[in-house]
């Protein structure tokens, strides 16, 4: 339900399920194979990122796809 509330704020989901999930961002991005500043990039909002990057995180936080996508 937090999680729910702070989407709805506005917050990015992929920071959200990543703090839910209690992973650094360094973490996650190893998980994802992916750099830290571009996953940082994409929590902000800074990059969209490729559909094969979303994937690659949306398994690495063990959610499906579309909860991290609009």
């Amino acid at each position: 339900m937090k999680i729910m509330r702070r989407e709805l704020a506005g917050e990015s989901p992929i920071k959200l399920w990543r703090e839910y999930r209690s992973l650094t961002q360094q973490e996650l991005a190893k998980k994802a194979a992916i750099s830290k500043p571009y996953l940082s990039q994409i929590e902000t909002g800074k990059r969209q990122g490729k559909v094969e990057t979303l994937s690659a995180i949306a398994r690495a936080l063990d959610v499906p796809l579309d909860v991290l996508v609009d």
